[in-house]
């Protein structure tokens, strides 16, 4: 059975803590920097250009052994993937430019157009294969710009 120690000194079992939540960035969100284009848009998103995101992460689980639900670590490397990196659409013509410039390692080609909505879902999905099998549910939201942010419900 794990262990672990309350602040009066007495021992506890940390399998009776039950599911707990992990927020990161909440108040002081992970920063990156990726340029995108929204290659169906009729604006001006549909021309090549980047953003300074704000992600902030929430994760549900029991307590690990470490006494935590995941490393805060873990979560921050997945996100800092994308960091000075290009986002684009499968099929779009830039992927092949990136390509043919030798800079293919700077894309995340996605399934999707490349939205903060889209950015939040691809996120959540690569915090869930990277963590360990303790953790129920993962959020995340990712701010665009201060009045645009994406994420789960």
């Amino acid at each position: 059975m794990t262990r672990g120690i309350f602040e009066d000194g007495r021992d506890a079992p940390l399998a009776d803590a039950g599911e707990r939540v992990l927020h990161i960035g909440r108040d002081r969100p992970i920063r990156i920097s990726a340029g995108h284009r929204l290659l169906h848009h009729d604006g001006k998103c549909s021309r090549p250009h980047g953003h300074n995101y704000e992600v902030s992460v929430r994760v549900v689980g029991e307590l690990t052994a470490e006494g935590w639900v995941v490393d805060k670590g873990t979560v921050t490397d997945v996100i800092a993937e994308w960091d000075h990196m290009f986002l684009l659409e499968r099929g779009d013509p830039l992927v092949e430019a990136f390509e043919a410039a030798g800079d293919a390692d700077a894309t995340v080609v996605l399934d999707a157009p490349p939205t903060a909505e889209v950015m939040s879902v691809v996120l959540e999905r690569k915090l869930l294969d990277a963590l360990s099998g303790n953790v129920t549910d993962v959020s995340v939201e990712v701010s665009e710009t201060s009045e645009l942010c994406g994420g789960g419900v």
